[in-house]
């Protein structure tokens, strides 16, 4: 029997990514396209019941850290569970490739320290089939993949490709080198890479806890790289900065210049990432302010806005938690975590923990950053922010129920308070939720401006990164949750959709998807919103070597489709491997 679509979704909302409001009508899919949108009359091979659902363009996520994982991972979880169709990886300057042999250590040091991701995972489950950037791309392509992806060729090692030893963040690129860079830059480029990115935290440290190679990279090499961009006709720039904190000392405009510049060169779009830091908590408006000018001058700079509170989850299981530097704590600490609880648990070892004091976290080759020491010497204030995650995940609490709070309102210190929920269960899984930026006055106000700009693009997710801290990669599901549903000031559904689709899509180049239109790539999610909800983070241990990391699940999905397949059902995967790579410019 012939059939008029391989696929149709029936009975839906459509929220097709244009900012219009939803309307009621079916979607045909043939060939992998989208071939009918509102009337589909015809038959189809498969029908996909969507009453009571919303149909949304499969979601465009701009921020992740996959460049290892999917070497080895086809699912590219979890992003690909929380309607996500295309990641663009490379994000942060750390990436590996181009490579030479001698020094893939160094770029799996870099990887670690600045993303969190376990080197020995990477040592063993990277494949290493490359050593140019075209050979990784062309890699990653002939591997089956559950949804696109696109890469962003980053520049860390591209300066350790050109400047070997040389390419420390202190030591400033000859013109030889820049022009050698430039090269390789456009290599890339011409081969289908979506941009260019580059990382200037001091937050960033390799596993050795030093500086990233191209932190401080001088002006003349960044605006040398990104001028490229111009040339080649295509492509992004993305920049993460601290841009030199704390404020009043006059650096934050000079830092801005330099990045300003880089996209003026370029003659390409800039997007550049926003939060409310505490140590600077008014930079946020200013970089708003300076983006502003220079998009109305000509030079468009769009700001990457995270979805919620930029913060990390503790545990006896995960990277980092309150106690790890102490004496008491590190004498147990090799036990596995269930025989941890019970010694934890013992009155007498807490009694002596609660007279003790972390020692140092950070430095002597650490990749845990100084600020962890500056946060564990303050434990009884920063205690005050720290959160019980839950079994039905709470992202904006109030100061009120943090656990310090709770445990002075009980007549206990704030340190016994987050003692006792690190041992709430008996398999060490108990997560504390310690919101970093984003969350100087107790929710989520300042981030709602932040979103509600019309520069702001949704990103940050860093799916793939940090493993043992953080899983935002959830965050399509948290914006359709918390912003466009629950939150009383929230944003429109038809607006967020937009945002994560049609804006994100638009704005690295890519024309063929984003929006429910006839002729557009059948990428597509399949959504009960009413029933939308999100599962706590929890951590397994599927990561080569036996590397751990966190992975959330959400309840709302019926179905996302990749390419006119259904690569996820009801929350699942399916197995379907219909991705692909994304190359810019074809």
């Amino acid at each position: 029997m012939k059939y008029a679509y391989d696929i149709k979704i029936s009975g839906g909302t459509i929220i097709d990514g244009t900012g219009q409001a939803g309307y009621a009508g079916d979607v045909g899919i043939k060939d992998g396209r989208i071939v009918a949108v509102g009337d589909a009359p015809g038959d189809a091979a498969q029908t996909i019941d969507a009453a009571g659902a919303i149909v949304t363009p499969g979601f465009v996520d701009l921020h992740t850290h996959y460049d290892g994982q999917i070497s080895w991972d086809p699912d590219l979880m979890p992003s690909s569970v929380h309607g996500v169709t295309t990641a663009i990886l490379g994000s942060c300057g750390v990436g590996f490739a181009p490579a030479h042999a001698a020094d893939r250590e160094k770029l799996i040091a870099l990887m670690e320290g600045v993303e969190d991701i376990p080197g020995s995972a990477l040592a063993e489950g990277l494949t290493w089939e490359w050593e140019t950037f075209p050979e990784y791309m062309d890699a990653l392509d002939a591997k089956p993949h559950a949804i696109d992806f696109g890469l962003q060729i980053t520049h860390d090692p591209v300066r350790v490709y050109v400047m070997r030893d040389r390419a420390v963040h202190d030591e400033a690129a000859t013109p030889e080198d820049i022009e050698r860079m430039r090269a390789v830059v456009r290599e890339a480029l011409e081969a289908g890479a979506v941009g260019f990115s580059t990382g200037r935290s001091d937050n960033h440290r390799s596993a050795s806890g030093a500086h990233t190679p191209a932190a401080e990279a001088r002006s003349e090499e960044l605006v040398g790289l990104a001028r490229v961009l111009g040339e080649v006709g295509h492509g992004v720039v993305q920049a993460v900065s601290d841009f030199d904190l704390p404020e009043g000392d006059g650096k934050f405009h000079g830092e801005f210049d330099v990045l300003e510049a880089m996209a003026r060169a370029s003659g390409r779009p800039m997007s550049i990432s926003l939060m409310q830091r505490d140590q600077s908590p008014d930079q946020w408006r200013w970089i708003i302010e300076r983006a502003e000018k220079a998009t109305a001058a000509g030079t468009p700079i769009r700001l990457q806005v995270g979805a919620r509170a930029i913060g990390v989850l503790l545990g006896l299981n995960t990277t980092f938690h309150p106690f790890m530097g102490f004496p008491s704590y590190k004498a147990i600490s090799h036990l596995p975590v269930e025989e941890r609880v019970q010694r934890l648990r013992d009155p007498a070892l807490k009694a002596q923990m609660m007279t003790e004091k972390s020692e140092r976290v950070a430095g002597d080759g650490s990749p845990i950053p100084p600020l962890a020491d500056l946060l564990l010497a303050q434990i009884e204030m920063i205690g005050m922010r720290m959160f019980t995650l839950g079994e039905h995940p709470d992202y904006e609490p109030g100061f009120k129920d943090s656990i310090g709070a709770r445990a002075r309102m009980r007549g206990d210190s704030v340190l016994s308070g987050l003692y006792d929920a690190l041992i709430t269960h008996d398999d060490g899984s108990a997560l504390i939720y310690f919101p970093l930026y984003n969350y100087i006055q107790g929710n989520l106000d300042n981030l709602y401006t932040m979103l509600s700009h019309p520069l702001a693009l949704p990103g940050l997710s860093d799916g793939g990164a940090h493993v043992g801290t953080v899983c935002d990669a959830s965050f399509p599901t948290f914006m359709l949750t918390h912003w466009a549903r629950d939150r009383a000031q929230g944003l429109p559904l038809e607006r967020v959709v937009q945002m994560m689709t049609h804006d994100t899509a638009r704005f690295v180049g890519l024309a063929d998807r984003g929006t429910v239109a006839v002729g557009q790539k059948a990428d597509l999610n399949v959504i009960d919103h009413a029933a939308l909800r999100l599962h706590p983070p929890h951590l397994v241990a599927d990561l080569p070597a036996g590397g751990k990391r966190l992975l959330q699940f959400a309840d709302g999905y019926r179905a996302t489709l990749v390419s006119g397949q259904v690569i996820a059902r009801d929350g699942q995967l399916t197995g379907a491997r219909p991705g692909r790579l994304v190359r810019a410019g074809r």
